[in-house]
């Protein structure tokens, strides 16, 4: 393996959490997240050499990782899908013995599903504990702006929970 190879897993590694955070937030179930994880490793590892430091690799990471993600739930919803349950369905095996604690990230990844890519990824990057200007030059938009924006995430988000019957 090439120091480069080696590097490139080091970090991809160190940085794992963010994958399944945005495998979990757009994809809802653990085949498609599998897939969407492999689908953004490939994207990073291609894209590796324009990697030129300029940044944490982390918020490189969050750019190529997010618009994987983007693109592969796009083409995953313009093909039918027989096989995938509607949003508001778990599997039994699925609800059976979950601690409260799984419950509830369960019920925020779901509600985290309703909404728009952009808010999604306001809300991925606010749970990464990025600030408003990490996430204001990972997004493109201003700091204002991604601070409005994400209180009116986090209302609605609220909204949707309260409205799948979740009390929080």
């Amino acid at each position: 393996m090439s120091k480069k190879e080696t590097h490139f897993l080091q970090l991809l590694e160190a940085h794992k959490g963010i994958l399944y955070k945005i495998c979990c937030i757009y994809q809802d179930n653990q085949q498609d997240q599998e897939d969407l994880q492999q689908e953004i490793i490939l994207q990073l590892w291609q894209s590796y050499d324009s990697f030129r430091g300029e940044s944490q690799f982390s918020s490189w990471m969050y750019r190529v990782a997010l618009n994987t993600a983007i693109v592969f739930f796009k083409k995953k919803n313009r093909r039918p899908d027989q096989t995938s349950l509607p949003a508001n369905m778990d599997p039994p095996e699925e609800t059976a013995n979950r601690t409260e604690k799984e419950e509830q990230l369960t019920f925020f990844y779901k509600a985290i599903r309703h909404l728009d890519k952009v808010e999604k990824a306001l809300i991925f990057l606010y749970m990464e504990d990025q600030t408003a200007g990490e996430i204001a030059n990972a997004l493109g938009l201003s700091s204002v702006n991604i601070r409005v924006r994400l209180n009116r995430v986090k209302t609605k988000l609220k909204q949707i929970i309260k409205s799948m019957g979740y009390e929080y």
